[in-house]
C-alpha cells in the first residue's frame, strides 16, 4: 500500500470532529505520525486515536487548548515545542461560524470569529513556521471557505474571517518560499458536518441548487485535497486557493 505521508508528522487543529477528523484519520492511514489538537479532552476521542495508532503502527498526540483563548494557544505552542519533532505538515482547520446580516450583526460575533479563524490561527502559525524553515520544508494548509471569496447573506462574520485567511494564505506563501515552505488552502463549500446541521435550510438548498453536483460535500472529499497537498505530489505548488465546491457557479 502507498502510504504518502510515511515518517511524517502533522500539526492539525480542530481535528474531534468533521473534516478534521476525516483528515486525521486519513493522514494516519497513510502514515503520518499526528499531533492531535483539539479544544478538550474526549473519551471517546481518546479511544478513536488509540485505534488508529494500533492500526497503521502511528503515533498520535492529543494537546487540548481553546483557540479563543490566545493563552491557551502560547501554552500549546510550548508543549509543542517540548516535544522536539520536526514538523512537516500543518491542518489549521479549527473554526467557528456564526451567521446574521450585515445591520444585525454583533460586534463580539466579529471579534470571536476574527481571533479563532484568523488571529489565533497567523499567531499559531507563525511559530510553526519558524520550527519548519530550521528543516527547509514544510506544507501548511489552511481550511477556509467559499464564503471568504464570494458574498452571501448572513455571512459578514464568518466569510470576512476566512476572506482574511485567503489572502494570509498568499502573503505566507511568498515569503516562506524561501524557505521551501508551501502554503496553501482549501475552501469548501457545504460539507456534511456539524456546522452544515447548523446552517439555514434555505441557505443550504441555494447552494446546492447552484452546484454543478447538486450536493453537499463528504468531510473525506476535503480530506483528499488536505492529503495532496500535505504530500510531495503538489511538492511545485504553493499560494492557491483550491475551491473545493462541486462546480458552485454563483
Amino acid at each position: 500500500m502507498s502510504m504518502l505521508l510515511k515518517n511524517k508528522t502533522a500539526i492539525i487543529t480542530g481535528c474531534n470532529r468533521g473534516i478534521g477528523n476525516s483528515i486525521l484519520k486519513l493522514f494516519a492511514k497513510e502514515g503520518a505520525n499526528i499531533i492531535a489538537c483539539i479544544r478538550n479532552e474526549n473519551e471517546l476521542f481518546l479511544n478513536s486515536i488509540l485505534c488508529l495508532e494500533v492500526e497503521y503502527g502511528i503515533r498520535i498526540i492529543p494537546i487540548y487548548f481553546d483557540f479563543e483563548n490566545l493563552n491557551d494557544v502560547k501554552n500549546a505552542i510550548i508543549k509543542i515545542s517540548n516535544l522536539k519533532l520536526k514538523i512537516d505538515i500543518l491542518v489549521n482547520n479549527a473554526g467557528v461560524a456564526s451567521g446574521s446580516i450585515f445591520q444585525m450583526t454583533q460586534l463580539s460575533d466579529l471579534e470571536k470569529n476574527m481571533q479563532i479563524n484568523f488571529f489565533s490561527t497567523i499567531y499559531f502559525s507563525q511559530f510553526i513556521s519558524r520550527l519548519m524553515s530550521k528543516n527547509s520544508s514544510g506544507s501548511i494548509i489552511n481550511i477556509t471557505s467559499v464564503s471568504g471569496i464570494l458574498g452571501s447573506v448572513g455571512t459578514l462574520s464568518y466569510g470576512s474571517s476566512k476572506a482574511a485567511l485567503n489572502f494570509a494564505t498568499k502573503n505566507m506563501a511568498i515569503e516562506l518560499g524561501k524557505f521551501n515552505i508551501r502554503v496553501n488552502a482549501i475552501a469548501p463549500s457545504v460539507t456534511k458536518t456539524d456546522m452544515h446541521n447548523q446552517m439555514d435550510k434555505t441557505a443550504i438548498d441555494k447552494l446546492i441548487d447552484n452546484s454543478a453536483f447538486k450536493r453537499v460535500a463528504e468531510p473525506i472529499e476535503i480530506a483528499n485535497v488536505a492529503l495532496f497537498l500535505a504530500s510531495d505530489m503538489s511538492s511545485y505548488m504553493t499560494a492557491q486557493v483550491l475551491r473545493v465546491d462541486g462546480g458552485l457557479l454563483i
